[in-house]
C-alpha cells in the first residue's frame, strides 16, 4: 500500500511526545511507499514561520529542510491532471453542501491522481472526495 501523508500526520510524527500509535502506523510504511504533497511542505513551512524565533523554531526548520531533501523523489506537485480532478471533486462536494477547502481538495486530488491512500486524521474533510483514507489515530 502507498500513501500520501497529510500535514497533521507529519506534525505528529516529528513531535517528541507524539502519539505512539500514529508513529507506529506511519512506520509500517516503507519510505518508498510514503509520498508528500508540495502543499504539505507549504503548510509545514507556514506553521514554522508563525513561531517566534527560538531553538524549537530552528530545529523544526532544520527538520523540514531535511525532510524536503530526503523525500524529494516522492514529493508530488499539482499538475494539469491533478487540477482537473480537483475541479471535479470540489464541484461534487459543493453540490452536496460540503464545500472542500482548496488545499484539502488539492491534496485529495493528488492522492486520487497517483492512486494513493491518504493518511490523515481529518477524515471528515476528505470523505466526499472518494479518496481511500487511512486514519492512524484509529485503532484499526
Amino acid at each position: 500500500m502507498r500513501a500520501l501523508v497529510d500535514t497533521c500526520v507529519l506534525s505528529e510524527v516529528q513531535r517528541r511526545q507524539g502519539n505512539p500509535q500514529v508513529r507506529k502506523r506511519f512506520e509500517t510504511f516503507a519510505d518508498e511507499n510514503i509520498f508528500l504533497s508540495v502543499l504539505t511542505l507549504g503548510e509545514l513551512k507556514k506553521g514554522i514561520d508563525r513561531l517566534k524565533t527560538s531553538a524549537r523554531k530552528r530545529a523544526l526548520a532544520d527538520w523540514l529542510n531535511q525532510l524536503a531533501r530526503s523525500a524529494q523523489p516522492r514529493i508530488l506537485t499539482v499538475d494539469r491532471e491533478t487540477a482537473l480532478i480537483w475541479g471535479e471533486i470540489t464541484a461534487k462536494a459543493e453540490k452536496k453542501g460540503k464545500p472542500l477547502p482548496a488545499v484539502d481538495g488539492l491534496i485529495a486530488a493528488t492522492a486520487l491522481r497517483h492512486g494513493l491512500h491518504l493518511m490523515t486524521r481529518n477524515v471528515a474533510h476528505f470523505e466526499s472526495t472518494g479518496v481511500l483514507l487511512i486514519n492512524p489515530w484509529d485503532d484499526d
